[in-house]
């Protein structure tokens, strides 16, 4: 189901003169919105003014940023990780090169 804005809602940008459901195939800002209510999690579908969308969308953007921060940081954990082991394995590497050195100085 479709939800448009009761008629009764005014348009700010016509002085509040016209609703805005009578405005909806001219004016730019009137969008659909369809997903999911990011504090809710109910399926949303509706037409409106895109102001009005607002503090929804910012909503939806610090969530999604907060995952991306999340998966930043444990690519960076993965990645510490591996250079961890990586500076270990060339650490041993030279140790063993040494040792090769050495034995061969003393033939």
């Amino acid at each position: 189901m479709v939800d448009f804005p009761e008629a009764s809602v005014k348009c700010p940008y016509v002085g509040f003169k016209q609703s805005c459901r009578d405005l909806a195939l001219s004016c730019p800002k009137f969008v659909h919105i369809a997903g999911t209510n990011p504090n809710t999690g109910d399926p949303v579908n509706k037409y409106g003014c895109a102001d009005s969308f607002i503090p929804m969308l910012l909503i939806e953007n610090s969530q999604q940023q907060r995952q991306t921060g999340a998966a930043v940081e444990s690519f960076r954990n993965a990645v510490v990780a591996i250079n961890g082991r990586t500076l270990e394995q060339i650490a041993q590497a030279q140790k063993i090169t040494r040792e090769i050195a050495n034995e061969s100085d003393h033939r």
